[in-house]
């Protein structure tokens, strides 16, 4: 795979020029005080797991509308006081999984929470919540469900759910709310931005090869889907090219990125031809954080660092939180 971006030392330099709506601080506002009109009551499920070092839970919270979202619930066993909260979000087209998987943010002493991606979870692991919510005619796949408007954006649903999520956790009798970590890989990684810029609670920023950054360029340079659905609607749509970047920028990881003052840790990868890396850095340069650091991957496409950058989170975390 050769190196389809920009090149260092310019690629670090890169700044996107995706701009705010006027409004987008306005709309987020009302998004999230109609979704938590909703409340925060949880179900928590025990689950009879096999794997007994900790105590783990199908949870069900109230999401966008009130929507009922799963996640899988992980709390190490022999606590003392409360700990510190992970929540990862997941990648394009999956779903989250089985409830053994990734236990490593729990085995650190954390509560692990891994939030189900309403209406995903059929591509490469298995999802339980589904969408109730319909949109105009659109490409298969996700990113052109309600594009022609930021209030029926398929993201705007799943951006809420990720705020709702925390929430939600914040209140267990466990967990330290003023210790919350968000993490997720490529999809997962804007997922993560968007809660780290809406929630308000948040304190540490792990987004790893994160996707919906810069929808403008990314559209236009990425070599593989997701963002190519973009494409070819508008091969199809021709006369709405403008309206759905006006409507991606209120979803847009570089504008999420500019709402984000905590400490952040990135991952890039450099042959990255789904994710293109200049837009991975317009984000990472919009952060307003005073401590942040990108990782990295020269010769890695959209797999990143894999397991060397979570054993980077990992260490990363453990300096922040313990």
């Amino acid at each position: 795979m050769p190196f389809s971006d920009i090149r260092q030392p310019e690629l670090a330099r890169f700044q996107s020029t995706v701009t705010e709506p006027e409004d987008f601080d306005a709309f987020w506002a009302k998004t999230l005080t109609e979704a938590r009109a909703h409340g925060t009551a949880i179900s928590l499920v025990p689950v009879d797991s096999p794997v007994s070092a900790f105590g783990t839970f199908d949870v069900t919270f109230p999401g966008f509308a009130g929507d009922p979202v799963r996640g899988w619930l992980v709390l190490p066993k022999g606590r003392a006081g409360k700990v510190p909260l992970v929540v990862e979000y997941v990648g394009y087209g999956g779903g989250r999984g089985f409830s053994h998987e990734k236990l490593h943010w729990a085995a650190l002493g954390y509560a692990y929470f891994r939030m189900d991606t309403r209406g995903q979870g059929s591509t490469w692991s298995r999802g339980d919540t589904p969408d109730p919510h319909g949109s105009d005619p659109a490409h298969p796949g996700y990113m052109t469900r309600g594009i022609l408007s930021p209030e029926t954006y398929y993201y705007r649903r799943v951006y809420t759910d990720a705020v709702k999520a925390i929430d939600c956790l914040v209140a267990h009798e466990a967990i330290d709310p003023a210790r919350v970590a968000v993490v997720g890989g490529s999809q997962g990684g804007a997922i993560s931005l968007a809660a780290a810029a809406l929630h308000g609670g948040v304190s540490a920023l792990m987004p790893d090869v994160p996707y919906l950054c810069d929808y403008p360029r990314a559209v236009r340079t990425a070599l593989r889907d997701p963002f190519l659905e973009i494409a070819r609607y508008l091969t199809v749509h021709r006369d709405r090219v403008a309206q759905v970047f006006a409507t991606t920028a209120y979803f847009d990881g570089v504008n999420m990125a500019r709402k984000c003052a905590m400490p952040a840790l990135f991952s890039v990868a450099l042959m990255d031809d789904i994710c293109p890396p200049s837009t991975v850095f317009g984000a990472y340069n919009a952060l307003q954080s005073a401590d942040r650091t990108i990782n990295e991957y020269e010769f890695n496409n959209h797999e990143g660092g894999g397991p060397y950058q979570e054993v980077a989170q990992m260490k990363w975390l453990r300096a922040r939180f313990g």
